[in-house]
């Protein structure tokens, strides 16, 4: 049992499009610089559980933990919204190369897939198992440096613009049929696109990509294109370019990824934060399980429109970036020299990340300085806290329709 603010040791995943430098200058991780860390975790996902800090010196995974004592540590409302378990997994997520294609299922997908793959015997650990969970996974990632990502796909009118200019001869029939009906056809040119022969798509990426260096200077869709074939050659996803909407995120905006949107992280340091669930469904540009059948069964084929999302103010210190996920509300707390931060008193469990400063961090009972790359979990049961110093603090905590838990 946790009673009072207490430090978590964070694991980390060594992806091979992580960054070699982004998360261990940030977190102080020297032994791992030069080597790709794609992420670091603060939460109770029992892939890759927190350690926190007992009774001073005892270091146990915080899902354990939570178990022991979950209306002390989550909060009685946590609880009889959401279980005994954490609603939120809190990251950092480091990009130098692009992440795959690829969309989290919603709640009852991702609840009969689970059961579906345990009913095949796939094990929870196989590289092969595409839900490790039964929960949903929407996701805000803000950006902590200038970030790019694909998101949603485009409107009809502009994946035409795009495609008339670079349209593999393999794609040339379905393409047609998609521009007489471009609404009620991107579903199936997309699956046509994504299920043709290995042989075809690559002969296809092949003419796309030398379509695409004739037209580069026309759209930055054709340099990520020419971009994405340097890092993996004559993979289908590459296509993505002309059919996702991009989108560049400066430090401190954000964007939200809903169930069933089509999307791949490309490039920047972020701050993520979602539901507590590693279901991701790929359906290319990595060396991971691909698995286009499930991918297409997921994928919500609306076009869509970017929306960037901009912090709310809270009060002169803190700031909020308000979505529609009930287990999340990701939140920034910004301190100059001088000044002085409270919480809230109607409160629930928060994980804290300082990325900025030097800084302390006190409720009733202890007073621990929380400096930059350094993150802690705060109980429920902790009535209030307070913040003094000068830095940057990011939080998790719980929400319902952008009011907290």
């Amino acid at each position: 049992m946790i009673s009072t603010i207490a430090y978590l040791k964070n694991p980390v995943q060594q992806y091979a499009w992580g960054s070699k430098t982004m998360i261990q200058s940030l977190v102080g991780l020297d032994d791992l610089k030069g080597t790709p860390v794609a992420e670091l975790w603060m939460g109770a996902h029992p892939k890759a559980p927190s350690m926190v800090q007992v009774n001073g010196n005892k270091w146990l995974p915080l899902n354990e933990v939570i178990k022991m004592a979950p209306f002390e540590i989550l909060g009685k409302d946590v609880v009889t919204k959401f279980g005994d378990s954490l609603p939120f997994l809190f990251k950092l997520l480091a990009a130098k190369r692009p992440l795959s294609i690829q969309v989290h299922p919603n709640l009852d997908q991702a609840r009969e897939g689970f059961e579906r793959e345990n009913a095949l015997h796939i094990p929870l650990d196989s590289p092969k198992r595409n839900y490790r969970d039964k929960n949903h996974k929407p996701e805000i990632l803000c950006a902590l440096s200038p970030f790019e990502a694909l998101k949603g796909f485009r409107r009809p009118e502009e994946i035409i613009h795009l495609m008339k200019q670079v349209i593999p001869s393999h794609l040339t029939d379905q393409f047609n049929k998609f521009c007489s009906d471009p609404a009620g056809q991107l579903r199936d040119f997309y699956s046509f696109i994504m299920t043709m022969e290995r042989k075809q798509q690559k002969e296809a990426v092949e003419e796309l990509v030398s379509k695409a260096e004739r037209c580069i200077k026309k759209d930055v869709a054709f340099k990520w294109i020419i971009r994405l074939n340097n890092e993996y050659p004559g993979d289908i996803g590459v296509i993505s370019p002309v059919l996702l909407n991009l989108v560049r995120l400066e430090p401190g905006q954000a964007i939200y990824i809903p169930a069933g949107e089509l999307h791949s992280y490309l490039n920047g340091f972020g701050i993520e934060l979602m539901a507590n669930s590693d279901n991701v469904l790929r359906g290319g540009l990595t060396p991971k399980h691909v698995d286009v059948e499930e991918l297409l069964w997921i994928v919500d084929f609306r076009a869509t429109e970017v929306a960037v999302i901009e912090p709310e103010s809270v009060n002169t210190k803190e700031r909020s970036y308000v979505t529609p996920a009930r287990e999340f509300l990701l939140s920034v707390v910004s301190l100059k020299k001088g000044d002085k931060y409270k919480s809230p008193q109607n409160r629930s469990v928060e994980i804290l990340i300082c990325t900025e400063g030097e800084l302390v961090i006190q409720d009733n009972a202890v007073t621990r300085p929380l400096n930059r790359g350094q993150a802690v979990i705060v109980p429920a049961v902790v009535s209030d806290y307070r913040v003094e110093g000068a830095g940057v603090i990011y939080r998790a905590s719980t929400c319902q329709r952008g009011v907290p838990v």
